[in-house]
């Protein structure tokens, strides 16, 4: 198979009219998109990411107004949420239209919604004229694609198109809530952070343990996540890099002085927000580059931080640790 690469909104959306799945861009990270209503479009996505079946998907449209062809119904707490979210980098979980084919959902019977607000991800979801089933454009397991450029180098020969939009804003995935109970639970962590959220909905709630096992109802929870090929290892600072590694190891943080001895490739981000916009595309270069560990500046847990360090736990997590991903 040959990986159109296109700008045009429309003629990717004819190629997913048509069955195909078309990674696009959104402003949290790249999608890779198959009409959510078509179960045959909807498997080709868990064929070419190599995708557990049990990992289900979330939903994209244009705007509020279209989560009922994939919701049931919308509770009240997801409707105060998306009024203030929407378009943004905010999934809700809602009870699934008997439309929506299992696939999606995992076998659930609650499905994930999100509005993007990226203005080429708008007109493609527009052209596309159905709800867009969409994981991120990567091989299952691996760091999220913040560019076309990195979807490509995961995903060429393997899928028919990608929608080209420079890079993504955000850097990690979407927030998502879980709003089919009687408190909205807060199952992965993003940009819209839980005191906003609260500002909103003030019962919204973080997981508890135990809400994180059995059938997963968001991406992210189950298996393992954003790892790179390279061993990734947190410190609280540059001088935490051991002399010993330095020679084939990279480096990322707010901080970036006082290395004992300066690793092969050094990120120094200037806040917290480029931080995350930054890491998956830093993870992208040191496989390049042949780096072998990847060391990591642990942030403050608040606001955004709280994602970030969600992401950099889970790819610096040892995959024993975690079920290893199927491919099939």
């Amino acid at each position: 198979m040959i990986t159109k690469l296109t700008r045009s909104p429309s003629v990717a959306a004819a190629i997913l009219r048509e069955g195909g799945v078309v990674a696009f861009p959104t402003e949290t990270v790249y999608g890779l998109g198959a009409n959510a209503l078509d179960a045959r479009s909807v498997r080709a996505i868990f064929r070419a990411k190599g995708r557990p079946r049990d990992n289900p998907l979330i939903v994209h449209v244009p705007s509020a107004e279209f989560v009922g062809q994939v919701a049931q119904r919308i509770p009240a707490s997801a409707r105060k949420l998306m009024e203030h979210f929407f378009p943004g980098p905010l999934t809700v979980i809602v009870p699934r239209h008997p439309g929506v084919p299992q696939e999606v959902t995992a076998g659930l019977d609650t499905v994930g919604v999100r509005c993007p607000r990226h203005h080429v991800a708008q007109e493609f979801l527009q052209a596309c004229g159905c709800p867009v089933a969409a994981p991120s454009a990567n091989r299952s397991g691996r760091p999220s694609p913040t560019t076309w450029q990195m979807a490509l180098a995961e995903l060429d020969g393997r899928i028919p198109c990608i929608l080209k939009g420079g890079r993504a804003e955000i850097g990690l995935e979407s927030t998502v809530v879980d709003c089919t109970g009687s408190r909205p639970v807060v199952l992965r962590e993003g940009a819209v952070h839980l005191e906003q959220l609260r500002a909103v909905v003030p019962s919204v709630r973080t997981a508890a343990g135990g809400e994180r096992h059995g059938p997963a109802r968001s991406p992210g929870l189950k298996y393992r996540h954003y790892a790179p090929r390279p061993r990734v290892i947190l410190v609280d600072g540059p001088r935490d890099v051991p002399v010993s590694e330095a020679a084939r190891a990279a480096y990322i943080g707010i901080e970036a002085r006082g290395f004992r001895r300066r690793p092969l490739r050094v990120k120094r981000c200037r806040a917290v927000s480029d931080y995350a916009k930054g890491l998956f595309s830093f993870f992208h270069q040191c496989e390049r580059d042949g780096v072998g560990t990847i060391f990591c500046q642990r942030v403050p847990r608040e606001g955004l931080g709280q994602a970030l360090m969600d992401r950099l736990h889970r790819a610096a997590e040892p995959a024993r640790t975690r079920k290893a991903e199927r491919s099939f």
